[in-house]
């Protein structure tokens, strides 16, 4: 945890911006895999993480928007919990360390939820990704699962957002925490790596050092000989000579912030030709948003950047015809470049998205509903205090060759006679983590090797 000053801050701070009702804040239970005592690995719920610091499964707080006063509630381990578990800190103990001198139990919450209903107060809450919490909710104050969505507080949520958006300087130390530690598991991937090993085998090495710096895995790791398909989890594939390894990995710190961090290298030791080309052309795109980054540039206008780049490197290639601003603006670029270019990160890898992108990384601005553009998850003016990734690729998927082949579309923008071609190449990636400064942005945690030369370099170790 911070120090209990940090939490008292902030809650202040949301009272103020909230200014109205009661807040209500749920944080996460255990999560059985397959019974209720055989449980994933505990997460806290991250807005809860942020006002109140307390990583400790079921329990709740409450903060007064207008008087300011804080509670959390929770029940106290029993002596048959702690047969299990050994002795615990009581939720009063757990609550002073975040500066809150008042708890309770979860009836005591239940009646004072019910206490304010009965004033005609408004009780504020955010949006609730967990069915369990949903039904807590229902419990408690009577809305139903299926009301969460629409009944959630938008004042509540834009004020979370207001703070979490800027990161602290004690937030920092924690972010590059976890991001050298991401550095270290892309580096051990580069270092193994090697014809004939399971993609489960590097999988492996990437988590144990995860989990051996204090933390966990950011998020489920992507550790892959097919980079074309962005999210793909299976680990089950060989390496094989001639091939790529993409891994999109980050570490999460014990206070749970994240890091998140893609890199691509080849099995062999080298780049071949034609792999040198095109991890050229999506690094050069990446370059170029990095020098984009500064204050009051929206973001959305790197992205174009930075897909502009790619269509120039792809058309000298001979993979794309045609005029290319015209391409960009019809979508043809999304052939390669399908996704977003980044987002925010902090407690969440995508920061805050269960409170909604149109709110985080679009503010005021309409989101798109063109494919690949839609994907786009920030889009919003750069400001000092944003974390946010910087992670273009360029990925050849056959079903989305073959699909815009068959209905003609974007003819005179690309070259199917060569995707063709490249249907079994791939996809590939670098992704770095950047602090938004007063005159421009700083790389955060140490570098990681992604030029072809340092790439190649790193490659020898493993052989």
């Amino acid at each position: 945890m911070f120090k209990k000053e940090t939490y008292i801050n902030r809650r202040q701070q949301l009272a103020q911006d909230v200014e109205k009702g009661i807040i209500l804040f749920i944080g996460n239970s255990e999560s059985p895999m397959n019974y209720a005592d055989n449980t994933y690995h505990f997460r806290q719920d991250s807005s809860f993480l942020y006002f109140f610091g307390i990583n400790h499964p079921d329990v709740a707080a409450i903060v007064d928007a207008e008087s300011g006063e804080s509670i959390v509630y929770g029940n106290d381990y029993t002596i048959d919990d702690i047969v299990w578990m050994g002795d615990q800190p009581t939720i009063a103990s757990r609550s002073a360390q975040s500066g809150v001198t008042q708890s309770g139990t979860i009836d005591q919450l239940k009646a004072d939820l019910q206490k304010a209903q009965s004033q005609g107060r408004k009780i504020h809450f955010l949006p609730l990704y967990r069915a369990e919490s949903q039904i807590k909710l229902f419990q408690w104050i009577g809305i139903l699962p299926e009301q969460v969505k629409e009944k959630a507080s938008l004042e509540l949520i834009k004020a979370v957002i207001k703070q979490r958006n800027y990161k602290s300087e004690e937030e920092i130390v924690e972010i590059e925490k976890a991001v050298n530690t991401t550095v270290d598991m892309h580096l051990a991937a580069m270092r193994i790596a090697r014809p004939g090993m399971q993609e489960a085998e590097v999988a492996a090495e990437v988590e144990r050092i995860a989990i051996a710096a204090g933390g966990q895995i950011s998020f489920p790791v992507i550790g892959t000989i097919n980079g074309q398909t962005l999210h793909n989890h299976y680990h089950g594939n060989t390496l094989k000579e001639g091939g790529m390894f993409l891994l999109d990995a980050g570490a999460e710190t014990a206070m749970g912030y994240a890091g998140d961090m893609s890199s691509t290298f080849p099995v062999n030791k080298t780049f071949s030709s034609e792999q040198k080309e095109i991890y050229q052309v999506a690094l050069n795109s990446h370059n170029k948003a990095i020098e984009l980054l500064k204050p009051g540039v929206p973001f959305k206008d790197i992205y174009f950047e930075s897909a502009r780049e790619i269509m120039r490197g792809m058309k000298d290639l001979g993979f794309v015809t045609g005029d290319i601003e015209e391409g960009i603006a019809e979508g043809a670029h999304a052939m390669f470049f399908p996704c977003g270019l980044g987002h925010m990160m902090g407690l969440d890898v995508h920061d805050m998205e269960d409170l909604g992108e149109q709110y985080v990384g679009y503010h005021k601005e309409a989101k798109s509903t063109q494919f690949g553009l839609k994907s786009l998850r920030l889009a919003r003016k750069l400001e000092p205090g944003f974390v946010l990734t910087i992670e273009p690729g360029i990925y050849f998927i056959p079903q989305l060759i073959d699909l815009w082949k068959n209905e003609k579309r974007f003819q005179k923008y690309l070259n199917f006679t060569k995707l063709e071609q490249f249907k079994n190449f791939g996809g590939c990636r670098n992704e770095e983590d950047f602090l938004i400064t007063e005159t421009g942005a700083r790389l955060l945690g140490k570098p990681l090797p992604k030029s072809i030369e340092d790439v190649e370099n790193e490659r020898l170790k493993a052989f």
